[in-house]
């Protein structure tokens, strides 16, 4: 192994050094300081006679003395079955205090994209607890379906509360000999030291650590680092699912803070910028990560993703949502107003959309009235936020007795449906049963999305007993 100490530049987190030989892209490289500490650092760009290498803890202490060493190979993650229950931080070297990792196997992190050809289509239910996105926006397993938040929104209590209740429908009914167990890869990019608190005392206080590897990059950890965290993440989450037969949730937070980390290594490359300064290759380096979630034939395991991103100004035209919009199947968007009147979690079903979801559900999935409800309650919510418009011109006494049934519908679906707290764990028997309770508050005549065996079976005649109740 050759020893070079031709450094020629240090720019931000990168470091230039002249080479007589060939050295690959995304090599590892070890650089020695004049100090004695031994930095690590990945090779970003490969040239005749000159490499830049990104230099995962930061470039301090490095000057024309530093030796740098090539490794002559990609780096790797570490992966084994006893990972699950431990923390790591955002280079997968532990951090809770535990025995150090013996693996099973070194895996390359960049992965191997899934063929196509071999890909299943995801279509079997994930049930998360929350009526929003079980009733309205189902996720399905394989599936990525992205949070789109903003900043000071609840999307850590929403993320929490996916991992600790998220399961495959299959384990509750007790065929897990048979069937894969359920696993969270949980990857924090870029969070504060307060997050991470948070995040670890809610793990331990629930036991859900014990069924997930948490992966965390601090706000103050090199901004390189963030950008290898969420690929150690997925290379786990793929060893797990493909190689041990689980059903993996990965949830990634904040995209927001990796994409940042993009540009300011761009910046430092003094590349071409694109849309608002972002690298012209964002979209391409999100799609590695987004794709990476699905379903093997012939493999038990699969892998989900909720990445999650905070949007710059609550603007959903904004590079990163707009371009994760169009690599994920959907998206899941909390809501500032629904948060400033209390409901938790603060979800907007009405921009809300998951693509795969239709697949998902119905008889032997979900239950057979699970399609009609979800649309009836997209339909009847959605006019009855149009109303909410209209009453503010012209008030509520000029509307007809159907227009206020559907105006207290939307009332009643954010304060019953919507509302449910942090701490809530419902099953979709139960959502679609609330959803039932919302619905028979309309006349029969209009629920024309739903079949009529559906009616007959589940509306409930409200009014009828009421009057009944009243005469005795």
């Amino acid at each position: 192994m050759k020893e070079y100490q031709t450094i020629t530049e240090v720019s931000g987190p990168l470091v230039f050094a002249e080479v007589d030989e060939p050295v690959g892209y995304d090599e590892m490289v070890e650089i020695e300081t004049p100090s004695g500490d031994t930095l690590r650092g990945q090779v970003l760009e490969s040239s005749d006679g000159l490499v830049s290498i990104q230099v995962f803890e930061g470039t301090g202490g490095i000057d024309r003395n530093a030796s740098v060493r090539f490794l002559g190979e990609t780096m790797k993650m570490p992966v084994t079955e006893d990972l699950l229950g431990r923390v790591l931080d955002g280079s997968g070297n532990p951090i809770d205090g535990g025995p150090e990792i013996v693996p099973d196997e070194r895996i390359d992190i960049v992965g191997e994209a899934i063929n196509p050809y071999s890909r299943e289509y995801p279509e079997e239910f994930i049930q998360t607890g929350v009526s929003t996105i079980d009733g309205m926006n189902t996720l399905v397993r394989g599936q990525k379906l992205p949070i789109f938040s903003g900043s000071g929104l609840p999307h850590n209590e929403l993320a929490l509360q996916i991992a600790r209740q998220a399961t495959v429908p299959e384990e509750e009914e007790g065929d897990d000999e048979d069937g894969s167990e359920f696993a969270v890869i949980f990857g924090a990019m870029g969070i504060t030291q307060e997050e991470a608190n948070e995040f670890m005392q809610d793990f331990e206080r629930t036991g859900a650590l014990e069924r997930s590897v948490v992966f965390m990059n601090l706000a103050d950890d090199p901004a390189v680092e963030r950008t290898v965290t969420p690929r150690l993440a997925l290379t786990t989450a793929e060893y797990l699912a493909f190689e041990k037969d689980y059903h993996v949730l990965v949830i990634l937070t904040d995209i927001t803070n990796y994409c940042e980390a993009l540009r300011e290594i761009g910046a430092a490359r003094e590349e071409v910028p694109g849309r608002r300064g972002y690298p012209g290759y964002m979209y391409t380096d999100l799609a590695q990560l987004y794709e990476r979630a699905g379903r093997i034939e012939g493999r038990e395991g699969s892998v989900t993703q909720i990445p999650i991103l905070t949007m710059p100004g609550d603007d959903d035209t904004h590079p990163i949502p707009d371009l994760t919009g169009y690599i994920t199947e959907g998206q899941i968007v909390m809501d500032r107003d629904l948060n400033s009147q209390g409901i938790e979690p603060p979800i907007n079903v009405l921009p809300s959309l998951s693509r795969l979801m239709d697949d998902g559900i119905g008889e032997g999935l979900t239950r057979a009235d699970h399609g009609d409800v979800s649309d009836q309650m997209y339909a009847a919510y959605a006019e009855g936020e149009d109303l909410r418009d209209l009453v503010n011109i012209v008030g509520r006494e000029a509307l007809s007795e159907r227009d206020n049934k559907f105006l207290d519908f939307a009332d009643r679906f954010e304060d019953e449906f919507a509302q449910q707290g942090y701490d809530t764990n419902r099953s979709i028997d139960d959502t679609l049963e609330i959803g039932w309770d919302l619905l028979s508050t309309l006349p029969k005549e209009e629920l024309n999305r739903i079949g009529e065996d559906l009616i007959e079976e589940h509306y409930r005649e409200e009014e009828v007993e009421q009057v009944e109740t009243t005469a005795d």
